[in-house]
């Protein structure tokens, strides 16, 4: 046959034909491919003839009419891009084709396709189509890509089984109608004018989304893709937002499921570092906090406290008590120090929020303004600080020594964060928790006193829960657990917890009930007549038996915190005592001298015998 310019002839047939194999019928041997790329082709009616052939590719020529697949049924994948095709599908549909490619045409209307039910691949790119349609009954549309066309809205996608989408390089200003997208798994959508990643929230399959070259600007869009827990690769790439400070890690925590950011790798350095900047763990920001108030510590003029004496070897004896907001941590605190009042005294914390009603400042909390607790932490005078509610709270120095320096233990009451805080110090306090176990009728107690939001009273009663976690996954965090939903009953618990800490017991039977002040008296005649006359070992003791420790013979009167202790200690003596007095010193020295011996530890040392401060 004649050779002509632009048309296909057998000659050229029989070079491009290949993969030998059965007819569709099965019935004899016939080439199923035929592939001839780059020929300036712009006639290809010759195969017509060929109405075996289940794959033709045809790309990088001049061909304008495809009508020769009409006459292909066994066609199965056609690829005619970078060609001069303005016919949408301009062919009889073949009953089983499957892929199309028809990328870098000059088509500009989408035609309905509802014959076309087994196509599942559409390559369209570089077109000039403005709209999307006649996709509606394309059942098995698995992957769509109009990439590089002039499509403004995103449309005529409905409830398609479509798991590939591009719609890259067109001019797409909003994310829109794709809810019924349930199947997509990657969606490029970069190079378009979209500003809000709105529209995404409910396709839970995604695992890959390009965003390169929009205009979006604010971090906080990351959250409309929240919840899409498959979503593994993300690209912001040249948006706004990556000026942002912080972007990268913000992002990742945002997003923590991601492995893939812009391209980049996400490491596990990353992640950990993300949620310590944003959302860290207690003890994370307890670590932080420690490491600010040691640094400002240092800062200071360095002095021996009455805390820390007259053992540097033993802890100065606390008592912790925790839990939710408003659960009754602080009036059991109070109560327990004036029944208590010869071993406690409450350690009044500082704070920036305004006092509650009944509240006095220096008693239940020391009142201050944020610029005057923030120069506190600057000079050094917090031993732990938090935040809670938008208010700062912490514990001084000052208000434990003021404590130490009558010879008693401090009682302070704070929230969670504070314990996490107060375990990296050098203090070892007995840490009990007051939680509700009704969390409804907690709720209601809260709403009563009228001192709080909805918003912080949902706060406290979801942080019964955290309380409740924090005990149940780490053993002993806290030294007892008392249910606090009965004022009365929470403390006849607690007294009892305290008397067994102590090793105190009640005389002659007393009634249990008793009120207030008749436990006082009594339990401060106990320890007048008795306790503070037998056991009053180093640790707890008040300073006058400090000295008379220090004096004894079996002390080392060479040692500097004796010397430094019996100085400071002198002064406060009364220079004349009783005989009675003289007689109750005499005894406290002698079993003190028993006791730092190891022969009969008694009241202090029970408080704190899980620490094993005295020799056995």
């Amino acid at each position: 046959m004649e050779k002509h310019d632009g048309v296909l002839t057998e000659e050229d047939v029989s070079s491009c034909l290949s993969n030998l194999g059965h007819s569709a019928t099965g019935l004899e041997h016939v080439y199923q491919f035929l592939c001839a790329p780059g020929r300036n082709l712009n006639n290809v009616s010759i195969l017509c003839n060929y109405v075996h052939l289940q794959k033709l590719e045809l790309p990088y020529n001049k061909i304008k009419d495809l009508s020769c697949v009409s006459h292909m049924p066994y066609l199965i994948i056609l690829d005619a891009s970078h060609n001069q095709l303005t016919d949408f599908f301009g062919f009889q549909p073949p009953k089983n084709l499957k892929e199309v490619n028809f990328s870098h045409n000059q088509m500009s209307v989408m035609t309905h396709l509802s014959a076309y039910s087994s196509l599942s691949k559409l390559n369209l790119d570089y077109n000039c189509f403005s709209e999307i349609g006649g996709l509606l009954h394309c059942d098995s549309l698995t992957h769509l890509s109009l990439a590089h066309n002039k499509i403004s809205c995103i449309s005529g996608l409905d409830n398609l089984p479509i798991k590939d989408l591009c719609l890259r390089g067109n001019q797409i200003e909003k994310i829109e109608n794709v809810e019924t997208l349930r199947t997509l798994q990657v969606l490029d959508l970069s190079l378009n004018r979209i500003t809000s990643l709105s529209g995404l929230q409910n396709l839970h399959l995604l695992g890959s989304i390009n965003l390169e070259r929009n205009l979006i600007s604010e971090i906080k869009e990351a959250t409309h893709i929240h919840d899409l827990c498959l979503l593994r690769e993300l690209n912001l790439q040249r948006n706004l937002v990556q000026e942002q400070l912080d972007y990268r890690l913000a992002v990742i925590f945002l997003l923590q499921h991601l492995t893939g950011l812009d391209q980049e790798k996400v490491t596990v350095e990353e992640k950990v570092s993300a949620v310590n900047k944003f959302d860290p763990p207690l003890e994370v920001v307890a670590a932080r906090e420690h490491m600010s108030h040691m640094v400002y510590q240092l800062m200071q003029p360095q002095v021996i406290y009455d805390s820390t004496l007259p053992s540097l070897d033993s802890p100065y004896p606390m008592l912790v008590l925790t839990g939710p907001q408003a659960c009754g941590k602080r009036e059991l605190a109070h109560k327990l120090c004036r029944e208590f009042n010869d071993f406690f005294a409450y350690g009044t914390c500082h704070t920036t929020r305004g006092p509650y009603f009944g509240e006095e400042d220096g008693s239940d909390y020391h009142f201050v303004t944020e610029e005057d607790f923030q120069n506190m932490i600057h000079m050094g005078k917090f031993l732990q600080t938090m935040q809670y509610a938008g208010h700062w709270y912490g514990l001084s120095r000052e208000a434990i020594e003021a404590v130490a320096r009558e010879g008693l233990a401090c009682c302070v009451h704070m929230e969670l964060e504070g314990v996490f805080s107060l375990k990296n110090s050098h203090f070892e306090p007995r840490y009990i928790l007051m939680i509700p176990t009704d969390k409804e009728q907690y709720g209601r107690r809260l709403r009563t006193r009228a001192l709080y939001t909805r918003t912080q009273i949902d706060r406290a009663v979801a942080r019964v829960d955290t309380y409740a976690l924090i005990n149940r996954e780490r053993p002993g965090f806290f030294d007892n657990v008392i249910p606090c939903d009965e004022p009365v009953e929470a403390y006849r618990t607690l007294r009892q917890v305290v008397k067994d800490y102590l090793g105190v017991e009640e005389q002659g039977g007393e009634d249990q009930s008793t009120t207030d002040n008749t436990s006082t008296a009594s339990v401060t005649e106990l320890k007048r007549d008795s306790l503070v006359d037998e056991a009053l070992p180093a640790p707890f003791t008040r300073p006058e038996t400090v000295f008379m420790s220090c004096s004894a013979p079996d002390m080392d009167p060479s040692d500097h915190n004796c010397r430094k202790y019996y100085n400071k200690v002198q002064v406060q003596l009364t220079p004349q005592k009783t005989s009675a007095e003289l007689a109750s010193i005499h005894r406290r020295q002698q079993l003190v001298r028993e006791a730092l011996m190891g022969k009969s530890p008694r009241a202090y040392t029970q408080l704190f015998k899980s620490y094993n401060l005295l020799p056995s």
